[in-house]
């Protein structure tokens, strides 16, 4: 009774990460095989087949899905053990593991499938999860975050839909054997549109922040290994097929640019703990589309390997911050949180080194790779100021980050508990820290593909390393310098600190239209000429009508009824005369 009174006891989330955890253990020799052989296998079964039609299921092991699979179960199985110390007080919280693990599968189907038409269950089944858990908290913030994520991922959705009607003419759909057709340029613009709205590139920028509306164990796993990197994921998958097209990488390369801009641009105006972290994602969304408009797609795939290890930790470390300081997510309300929990806070530092791109960190043989890609390339200057701009500012919100949480003044609210002694949660961030110390130049060393060598003067190869530092300088220059401590809102810090408007612009102006539309609508007919013309109209007239007749038709009747009368009258005097 003991015993099984002792299995009960253990919570959905516990056994979710372990099962996660023995997955990634029992994968990892497949991942090393695939990657020495460099072997790719592809399994088709036929479902069904008639005529010269044939409906069939594809799945594909290759090194980059059985290893991007591995990435997305061990930070998931992290992230569950993290739950279950966050989620402790959760009433639904095996509601949630269901959602989580729905999630993971998802991802997981997108990966191994390379048939376009049944990629669709885990491309919709990501959308689906992902907004019955941005809408986890139920209010308002919530479910109009959620809409706005839903919504902005709907396009994406439409025109993969689209894309796999374009593909008829092949006659097939796997993404590995796609060529050249009449409608090839049309089926590439799909798919680049579909990858860009999953991984939150501009236009579709705005929702990335808003689904930090969800629980901060959701937010890790999103903003790290799954929903943001689909679409990433899937112009690797085509990008055999996609740079056979010259406007292709040059789109790609401006749209990337300027998302990892205005990323690091807002995230040096934003104050919310999640939202900077958010920003920082997309940043580095950025740099991973950076890559591929380059002609770099294993260099995007190893920087989504590094990324997500040391993304993943910065979110737990965050939520750990925030469970302990009444779940306040103000990064004026926090500070000097260095003395007080000193294994979170370093495992902190370390996530933000590596996302800066410090020297020997995992972050720096990606970034540092794809940034020399960049000054090796023909590319054009603009474009090389602006990609070192924004590496500045990641070194600025990163550091700046640091002064307000870790070493500035306490800004605590009052009867606040700070501790990093929970098992829970300090595992699954060591774990991280440990492997995000270490894999990019296991990574480097062991993958012959994420190993690229290019000849550059010293100068170019130290600008990357004098950029970052400059951008740290910068931060501590300007959020430590008393007289520049300035609080006001210009248009310039507005434009700024809301994504270059265009987080307003994609909610208000989109609902707003539709919404003066429907009321007018609403009353000029509905309430207007509809009730006239109408079926109340009609209904009014043919009433009056009614009315009209039976008053005319019982004047007729009581004046024939007197006539009468008065006739038989007069014969009766007539008759009485003439006798």
């Amino acid at each position: 009774m003991k015993l099984y009174w002792g299995f009960n006891s253990v919570k959905s989330s516990s056994v979710s990460s372990f099962m996660l955890f023995t997955y990634v253990l029992s994968i990892f020799p497949f991942v090393v095989y695939f990657f020495m052989s460099n072997k790719c296998i592809l399994m088709e079964w036929e479902i069904f087949s008639a005529s010269s039609t044939n409906m069939s299921l594809s799945l594909v092991l290759d090194p980059i899905g059985v290893s991007f699979s591995a990435v997305v179960c061990f930070i998931s199985a992290c992230v569950m053990m993290f739950s279950s110390s966050y989620m402790a007080g959760d009433i639904f919280l095996s509601r949630f593991t269901g959602l989580v693990m729905m999630f993971v599968l998802s991802m997981n189907l997108l990966v191994f499938i390379p048939n376009l038409v049944a990629l669709l269950i885990g491309w919709d089944g990501l959308g689906i999860v992902s907004f019955a858990l941005v809408v986890y908290y139920q209010n308002v913030k919530s479910l109009s975050a959620g809409m706005l994520t839903a919504l902005a991922n709907r396009v994406g959705d439409v025109m993969l839909l689209l894309s796999i009607g374009f593909c008829v003419i092949q006659g097939h759909w796997n993404i590995l054997f796609m060529w050249d057709n009449c409608f090839s340029p049309v089926l590439v613009f799909c798919v680049v549109v579909a990858g860009m709205t999953k991984s939150a590139q501009i236009p579709f920028s705005s929702w990335l922040p808003a689904a930090m509306a969800a629980p901060t164990p959701v937010s890790a796993l999103v903003h790290s290994s799954t929903l943001v990197t689909a679409g990433v994921f899937l112009l690797i998958r085509f990008f055999p097929f996609l740079s056979e097209f010259k406007g292709f990488t040059i789109g790609l390369l401006f749209v990337s640019v300027l998302t990892l801009l205005m990323a690091g641009i807002g995230a040096n105006y934003e104050y919310d703990l999640k939202k900077v972290i958010a920003l920082s994602t997309l940043s580095q969304l950025g740099v991973m589309m950076m890559s591929l408009g380059l002609g770099m797609p294993y260099l995007a795939l190893f920087h989504l390997y590094t990324h997500a290890l040391f993304k993943a930790m910065l979110f737990l470390c965050a939520g750990a911050i925030i469970h302990n300081n009444s779940n306040s997510q103000d990064l004026r309300q926090l500070g000097n949180l260095w003395k007080q929990m000193p294994l979170t806070i370093s495992c902190l530092n370390v996530a933000n080194l590596a996302l800066c791109g410090a020297p020997f960190m995992s972050g720096f043989y990606s970034k540092d790779l794809i940034l020399e890609t960049s000054l090796f390339s023909p590319c054009n200057f603009v474009m090389l100021v602006l990609i070192f701009l924004a590496t500045g500012m990641t070194a600025m919100y990163s550091i700046r980050l640091s002064i307000y949480s870790l070493w500035g003044h306490s800004n605590h609210l009052p009867f606040h508990s700070n501790f990093d002694e929970d098992v829970k949660v300090t595992w699954p961030v060591m774990m991280l820290s440990t492997i995000s110390l270490f894999v990019g130049s296991l990574l480097q060393s062991w993958v012959v593909d994420f190993d690229v060598c290019m000849v550059l003067p010293l100068a170019y190869k130290l600008v990357t390393i004098c950029v970052t530092v400059i951008g740290a300088w910068l931060a501590v220059f300007l959020w430590q310098s008393p007289m520049l401590n300035f609080v006001g809102a210009g248009l310039s810090m507005n434009f700024n600190s809301v994504m270059w408007f265009f987080a307003p612009l994609s909610t208000q102006p989109v609902i707003k239209s539709p919404l003066t539309g429907a009321k007018d609508f609403f009353k000029y007919l509905d309430q207007g000429w509809l009730e006239v013309v109408g079926g109340q109209g009609i209904f009014l007239q043919a009433n009056k009508m009614s009315k009209a007749n039976q008053l005319i038709q019982g004047k007729l009747i009581s004046s024939f009824i007197l006539m009468m009368v008065f006739s038989v009258l007069l014969m009766f005097v007539l008759v009485m005369n003439f006798n």
